[in-house]
C-alpha cells in the first residue's frame, strides 16, 4: 500500500526570525597581496590555517549556528525518513573477472560502505572478501581501489580515511581472504599495475609530507616504484622519476600479453599527456618516449605485439581510435572521428567495445579489431552506459545502464549471440512512470546552443511557481549524462523540478566544447548557466524566488560565480566543496594541477580574468544575496576547506539582505568519495530542507512511504 506523508514544503520564516541569526564573529586582518600592480586584500587569510585553534573555534561556532538552523526546519525529519526508505535496497556493481574468479561490490541498503564479494562462478555462492564496514565504527574508512593479479590469486586494495585522497595499499591473499604483511603509504592518484607472473606491481607515490602538512601541503614529485611481494616499502625499486619537472605524474599499465609497461605521463588536469613504454622482457631495456610532448590526449587501449591502440583527440576533437606500430612508426585510423564523442574503448573477446555520446545520450557499439562495426547494442532508453568489464579472451561482457528515471541496472552481453540480457536489476520503492524527463536546447548569451535535461513529476503546471534545483558543473572535460539519483528523486517527489544543463567546459561535445569553457573562456560556463536559469523562468517552470542552484567542486565555483554575478536571479544557492578563491587555489595540495584549466594569478595575462570572476573577490557589501548553504568537509584535501571558510566569512559580512548565509562543515569526510551512507543521507536531508525553506514553498506536498512502486 502507499502511505502519504503530507508536508508543508518549507515554513517560510518571517523577516524577524531570519534576522535573529547571529553569525559567529569572523576576525579580519590587514593581509594584502600585490598582483602585477593590483592590491588585493585577504582579510580572512587566517582561515587557511586548518589546524589553528582560531580556525577550529570558528568551525565549531559556525556548525553550531548551522545545525541549529537546520534542526528547526519542520520537514527535515520526514525528508530524512524518505531518503532512508529509498536508500534501503540492495545494489550491486557490475561483476569483473580475473583468473577463474568473479568479483563484485554489494550494499545491502544502508551499509555505510559497499562490501567486496568473490565467487568461483556466476551461479556459485558469493563469499565476503573485504568488508570495509568493519574497519571503523562510523564508516569513514573506505575501500577506494582494488587491483587483482592476472591469475586472480593476489590483490592490492587501497584504503582512504575520512575521505582523504591519500591512500594506503595493502595486499590480500584472495584464496584465504587473509591480509598479507605488505603495507604501502603516501600514495595518491595511482593504481597498481601487476606483473603477469604476480611477483609484484608498479605504482606511483609521493615523499612523506612534513608533519602537520598532509591535508594542505602541495603534492609534487610523484615517483614510479615497483613493489616485490613480501618486502617492505623501503625496499621498493625506483623505476622512473623526472626531477627536472616535479609536476609530472605517472600512471602505470602492463599490457595484456605482459610484455610492456605503459606509462601515461600526466601534468595536472591537462587532458594532453605523454606516453612512455618499457619492454619488460629485457630488464636492461630503456624507457622509450613514444609521445614526448603534450600535444594531445592519448588513452592506451591495448596492444597486439608491437602495435599499440590509442583513443586520442589528436587532430580529432571528438576522439578517434588509432593503431600505432611502434617498430615502424606507422599510424592507422581504425575508428575515425564522428559527430558522436568517444568516451572509452575496451578490448573484449578480441573486439573493440566503444562507449560514445550522441547529444549527451549514451551509445554502445562492438567492432572488429580492424574497426569494422559489428553491432550497436540496443539500450532500454536514452541514458548512460558505464561499469563496462570483460576479458580479452572471454565471450561475455558486463555493463551498466542508467537514466534519470531508470535505476542503475547491470546487463550481460554474449558475444556468441550478440544478445544483451538483464543480469541484475534493483528494486527501488518508486513509480518511474510518475515522472518524465526531457531534453531541451536553449541559447546562451553569445548564441551558442546548449542542451539541458529537465525532470519532474508528470502533469507539471508551467505556472512559474515550481521549486526548481538547477545543477551544473562545466569543466575539466567532464560530461553530465543522465543518471539515477535517489536524492534527486526525493526532491521531485516533493514537487520539485530538477534541471541539468550541459555547459561548455564539459566533454559532452568533445574537446572544442571543453576548451570553450576554460582559461580566458571560463565566463562562457557561467553565461551558459545563467541562460539556463533564464530559460526555466521564461518557459514557466519557475521564478527567481523559487529557483535554487547547486554544484560541487568546480560546480561549487560555478555556483559561487553565478550568485555573485546575478544574485537577483536566484532564491537559494548550495555551493559544495567549491573552488572559490581563484587567486590562491594553486598553492594547496593538488590545486597546482588545475592551472591548465583555470590559469594562474601569478601570470600577468591570466590574473585579470581570474580576478574578474573569482567568487571570493566579487562579493559586494550591501548586496542582497540569495539564501546560501555552503558545504565542505574538514578532511577535504582536494579542494581545501579554506576556500569555503573564507567565502562564508566574507559573504556573511557582505550580506545586505535578510536571507541566511550558512556553512555546513562535515567532520571526518573529504571531497565526497567514500562518504558513508549515513553521512550522505544526513547531508541530503539538510540540503533539501534548507532549499524548501529558502524558496518559501508552503504548498502541501505528499511523499510516498513504504511500497511506492518499483522497477
Amino acid at each position: 500500500m502507499k502511505v502519504l506523508v503530507c508536508l508543508a514544503l518549507g515554513v517560510l520564516l518571517t523577516n524577524a526570525a531570519i534576522a535573529q541569526i547571529a553569525y559567529p564573529e569572523s576576525a579580519t586582518s590587514d593581509v594584502a597581496d600585490d598582483y602585477h600592480g593590483t592590491t588585493v586584500v585577504d582579510p580572512y587569510r587566517w582561515l587557511e590555517d586548518l589546524d589553528g585553534e582560531a580556525t577550529a573555534a570558528w568551525v565549531g561556532a559556525q556548525n553550531e549556528v548551522t545545525f541549529d538552523y537546520l534542526a528547526s526546519i519542520g520537514l527535515r525529519d520526514a525528508v530524512k525518513q524518505r531518503l532512508t526508505e529509498l536508500w534501503d535496497y540492495t545494489r550491486y556493481s557490475a561483476p569483473f573477472k580475473q583468473g577463474e574468479r568473479y568479483f563484485f561490490y554489494k550494499n545491502d541498503g544502508l551499509q555505510n560502505q559497499s562490501v567486496l564479494y568473490v565467487q568461483s562462478a556466476l551461479d556459485a555462492e558469493p563469499e565476503v572478501l573485504l568488508d570495509p564496514n568493519t574497519l571503523s565504527e562510523d564508516g569513514t574508512v573506505a575501500l577506494s581501489g582494488f587491483y587483482v593479479s592476472d591469475d586472480g590469486e593476489r590483490a592490492v586494495y587501497s584504503l582512504s580515511e575520512s575521505g582523504s585522497d591519500w591512500r594506503t595499499f595493502k595486499l590480500l591473499d584472495v584464496a584465504t581472504g587473509e591480509t598479507m604483511a605488505d603495507e604501502l603509504e603516501w600514495i595518491k592518484f595511482s593504481g597498481a599495475a601487476w606483473m603477469k607472473d604476480g611477483s609484484g606491481f608498479f605504482y606511483g607515490r609521493y615523499a612523506a609530507p612534513e608533519e602537520g602538512t598532509a591535508m594542505e601541503g602541495v603534492n609534487l614529485g610523484q615517483q614510479l616504484y615497483f613493489h616485490h611481494l613480501g618486502t617492505s616499502q623501503d625496499e621498493d625499486q625506483l623505476v622512473y622519476e623526472d626531477a627536472s619537472d616535479p609536476e609530472l605524474g605517472f600512471f602505470p599499465q602492463v599490457t595484456d600479453d605482459g610484455r610492456y609497461l605503459i606509462l601515461t605521463v600526466w601534468k595536472g588536469t591537462d587532458r594532453r599527456n605523454m606516453v612512455y613504454y618499457k619492454d619488460l622482457q629485457d630488464e636492461d631495456s630503456d624507457i622509450v618516449r613514444l609521445v614526448d610532448a603534450f600535444e594531445a590526449g592519448y588513452t592506451f587501449v591495448g596492444n597486439t605485439d608491437a602495435t599499440f591502440f590509442f583513443q586520442t583527440d589528436h587532430e580529432a576533437s571528438n576522439s578517434q581510435l588509432i593503431a600505432w606500430n611502434t617498430e615502424t612508426g606507422a599510424k592507422d585510423v581504425l575508428i575515425p572521428e564522428s559527430e558522436a564523442v568517444l568516451q572509452s574503448v575496451s578490448i573484449v573477446n578480441e573486439h573493440f567495445v566503444v562507449r560514445a555520446l550522441e547529444d549527451v545520450k549514451g551509445r554502445l557499439t562492438v567492432h572488429t579489431m580492424d574497426g569494422t562495426l559489428v553491432n550497436t547494442i540496443a539500450l532500454p532508453a536514452p541514458g548512460s552506459v558505464g561499469g563496462l568489464s570483460g576479458q580479452r579472451d572471454e565471450a561475455e561482457m558486463f555493463y551498466t545502464f542508467t537514466s534519470f528515471t531508470y535505476p542503475t541496472t547491470i546487463y550481460r552481453y554474449d558475444f556468441t549471440t550478440g544478445a544483451s540480457m538483464v543480469f541484475r536489476a534493483p528494486e527501488v520503492a518508486f513509480d518511474p512512470d510518475a515522472f518524465e524527463a526531457k531534453q531541451v536546447f536553449y541559447e546562451s548569451k553569445d548564441g551558442t546552443r546548449v542542451p539541458m535535461f529537465i525532470i519532474h513529476k508528470r502533469g507539471l503546471d508551467l505556472d512559474g511557481t515550481n521549486p526548481t534545483y538547477l545543477y551544473g558543473y562545466g569543466g575539466f572535460n567532464i560530461s553530465l549524462t543522465p543518471s539515477f539519483s535517489l536524492s534527486n528523486l526525493v526532491w521531485m517527489e516533493m514537487g520539485g523540478v530538477y534541471a541539468v544543463p550541459n555547459l561548455r567546459g564539459g566533454g559532452e561535445y568533445g574537446e572544442e566544447w571543453h576548451q570553450a569553457g576554460m582559461l580566458d573562456q571560463k565566463q562562457n560556463v557561467f553565461d551558459d548557466f545563467i541562460a539556463a536559469a533564464e530559460y526555466l523562468i521564461a518557459e514557466g517552470y519557475t521564478s527567481p524566488e523559487r529557483l535554487s542552484i547547486g554544484g560541487g567542486s568546480n560546480g561549487g565555483l560555478l555556483v559561487g560565480a553565478a550568485l555573485t554575478q546575478r544574485p537577483e536571479l536566484f532564491g537559494a544557492a548550495v555551493p559544495a566543496v567549491g573552488v572559490l578563491d581563484m587567486l590562491r587555489y594553486h598553492q594547496f595540495t593538488i590545486g597546482w594541477a588545475w592551472v591548465p584549466e583555470y590559469g594562474s594569478a601569478e601570470d600577468p595575462d591570466q590574473f585579470p580574468f581570474l580576478y574578474a570572476y573569482s567568487p571570493l573577490h566579487n562579493l559586494k557589501p550591501g548586496t542582497e544575496y540569495p539564501a546560501t548553504l555552503i558545504t565542505t568537509s574538514d578532511h577535504d584535501d582536494r579542494v581545501v576547506p579554506s576556500h569555503s571558510f573564507k567565502f562564508a566569512a566574507a559573504m556573511q559580512a557582505a550580506q545586505g539582505g535578510e536571507a541566511p548565509v550558512l556553512i555546513r562543515i562535515e567532520t571526518k569526510a573529504g571531497h565526497g568519495a567514500g562518504k558513508p551512507t549515513s553521512k550522505v543521507i544526513e547531508e541530503q536531508a539538510d540540503k533539501w530542507s534548507f532549499l524548501a525553506r529558502a524558496l518559501g514553498v508552503e504548498n502541501v506536498m505528499a511523499l510516498p512511504t513504504g511500497d511506492g512502486g518499483s522497477r
